[in-house]
């Protein structure tokens, strides 16, 4: 019976250490991880983290994120991260070196995108909370592509124009 008790007890704890670990595997969730970098011509490397999510068929606005007058956390699961090794200007403006948690915000005609110095946080969820971290909003106007992306995508050019690419939808802005 000893011997039953223990098998019993020894097969659960592999179960429970076998699942901690795939649900440590952040490349096996639904959105997976991606991560872009790139040394801009001003000498800073900026670089987005994030969590790729898919369209499967859904429409932005209705079925899926951005949602008009809705914080996103831009991309999906934790927060969008991004940083820069150098202090840097976001459509002019300052943002020091540092990490920042990414949102967006669709206000119909425009985005405004914030950086907030919380940045290890799941989802935008804590920022009603941390809006006096926000480091830096800037507003831009976006544009609509004739090719449909369907995972969510960062690209950063040398120049220091980023974009998210998601859907028929690029956000862009530029760091300098």
């Amino acid at each position: 019976m000893k011997s039953i008790f223990s098998l019993a007890l020894l097969s659960t704890a592999l179960f429970i250490s076998a699942t901690v670990k795939a649900q440590e595997d952040k490349s096996k969730r639904p959105s997976p991880p991606a991560k872009v970098s790139q040394k801009l011509k001003s000498g800073a490397t900026i670089s987005i983290d994030y969590s790729q999510p898919s369209l499967k068929g859904r429409t932005i606005g209705k079925d899926v994120e951005p949602k008009q007058g809705e914080l996103w956390r831009a991309g999906a699961n934790e927060a969008t991260v991004f940083e820069t090794n150098k202090d840097v200007k976001v459509e002019g403006q300052p943002l020091p070196a540092g990490k920042y948690a990414l949102f967006m915000m669709d206000n119909g005609d425009d985005y405004t995108v914030i950086f907030n110095k919380v940045w290890k946080t799941w989802g935008a969820f804590d920022h009603e909370k941390n809006k006096d971290k926000d480091a830096l909003q800037v507003k831009v106007k976006p544009t609509t592509s004739s090719t449909v992306q369907e995972k969510l995508t960062y690209t950063i050019d040398p120049s220091g124009k980023v974009s998210l690419l998601w859907g028929d939808r690029v956000i862009s802005f530029n760091v300098k």
